[in-house]
């Protein structure tokens, strides 16, 4: 079974890119229309597409299965979409642990997110000095809410879950 574990942080500084390993950029679109159901996402990384099928089970564990299509097809579904996001994924090591930057483009500029798998929700971890207030299930904050309700349609009432601490 294919569980995902992760965690989700805001960004204080950019402290974070002295730990860069390695880049991608990323445009993803979803298939799906509920967050509380199975999300199909379909996402390009520069060189090959991938259909992604998710489901939330508790905290923060989902399920997730990832398929590799072929790009013809990923190109087809792509350009039917209407609500995408683009971002740019850092991949970083930080005291022996691997995180993830991720640095949204266009509607859903400046956000910065940091993500963290983990093997058990239990699993023990220190934040980096970059990371500040957790989002970990703030549906708002999700890749797929930011594809239908991007950052810059926010009210300064929905801004607030931005304030850093």
């Amino acid at each position: 079974m294919a569980l995902e574990i992760e965690r989700r942080f805001l960004i204080k500084n950019d402290d974070w890119k002295e730990f860069i390993t390695k880049k991608i950029c990323i445009e993803q679109g979803y298939l799906s229309y509920k967050l509380d159901d199975w999300i199909i996402r379909i996402r390009f990384n520069g060189a090959n597409f991938k259909i992604a099928l998710k489901k939330h089970i508790e905290n923060f564990t989902n399920f997730e299965f990832e398929y590799l299509i072929p790009n013809s097809d990923g190109e087809k579904i792509m350009s039917n979409l209407k609500n995408t996001i683009k971002k740019d994924r850092f991949f970083l090591e930080v005291e022996k642990k691997q995180w993830i930057i991720d640095s949204f483009k266009e509607k859903n500029f400046p956000l910065q997110v940091a993500e963290i798998e983990l093997s058990k929700e239990e699993e023990a971890f220190k934040l980096p000095k970059f990371v500040s207030k957790e989002i970990t299930g703030i549906h708002n904050l999700s890749n797929f809410s930011l594809t239908s309700y991007p950052l810059s349609k926010w009210n300064n009432d929905d801004l607030r879950i931005l304030e850093k601490s």
